[in-house]
């Protein structure tokens, strides 16, 4: 989506830093603009006038993501403020903050894991037809997703060693496919044991088991 606007301010660098709030853009940098006046001082500040630009701002497909989110916190009346940051390798990650925010995240994260869904929905859906290069959003609130991370390692960690005391396996809890690959993880770097999943896609579980040299 194209955005264009005429702004004006003191100076051209005073009016770019007000296209670029208005706009809604990250930066000076992702935004074009045309000086169509210069500032002029005037004498004794008689006859001074304002600079004058045209500046436009084409935003991603990610403002989709970030619109839909919006709107559904609004919506929802909830007391919460969304913000949108790049993450790595060209992800977007959406961050909902505020006293009633937590309502988003569900039992385990099942609410959050359905909401960034339909984010990614949003931020990739078709237009005219034409399926156009893949946008990756993430959707966070309250800092969930690093603070359940750190528990299923913690979990992991507290597993392995049960597997390593009894010499039995344990088998955890359904996980979706995120907190599956964090289990992975975390047990790749403990010697002595591995993991598998079993079950059906949506019932999938880990099972925490001894190495073959240990069992």
């Amino acid at each position: 989506m194209k955005k264009e606007i005429i702004v004006s301010g003191k100076s051209v660098e005073e009016a770019v830093a007000k296209a670029v709030e208005e706009l809604g853009a990250p930066s000076a940098e992702k935004i074009e603009y045309t000086v169509i006046e210069e500032a002029k001082k005037g004498f004794l500040g008689i006859g001074a006038t304002d600079a004058k630009i045209s500046a436009t701002y084409t935003e991603g497909k990610e403002a989709e993501a970030l619109a839909f989110i919006e709107k559904l916190v609004a919506d929802m009346e909830l007391d919460a403020k969304v913000t949108m940051t790049d993450g790595e390798n060209g992800e977007h990650v959406i961050a909902i903050n505020g006293e009633s925010a937590a309502i988003l995240i569900g039992h385990h994260g099942e609410t959050l894991d359905s909401l960034q869904y339909l984010a990614n929905l949003a931020a990739n859906k078709r237009v005219n037809g034409k399926k156009e290069e893949y946008v990756k959003i993430s959707v966070d609130v309250e800092g969930y997703r690093a603070k359940r991370e750190e528990t299923l390692r913690a979990l992991a960690r507290k597993m392995a060693a049960k597997v390593l005391k009894y010499k039995k396996s344990v088998m955890l809890e359904p996980m979706n496919p995120y907190e599956r690959r964090i289990i992975h993880s975390e047990i790749q770097n403990i010697e002595g044991v591995s993991t598998n999943s079993i079950g059906s896609e949506n019932n999938r579980k880990i099972v925490i088991f001894l190495d073959g040299d240990n069992a």
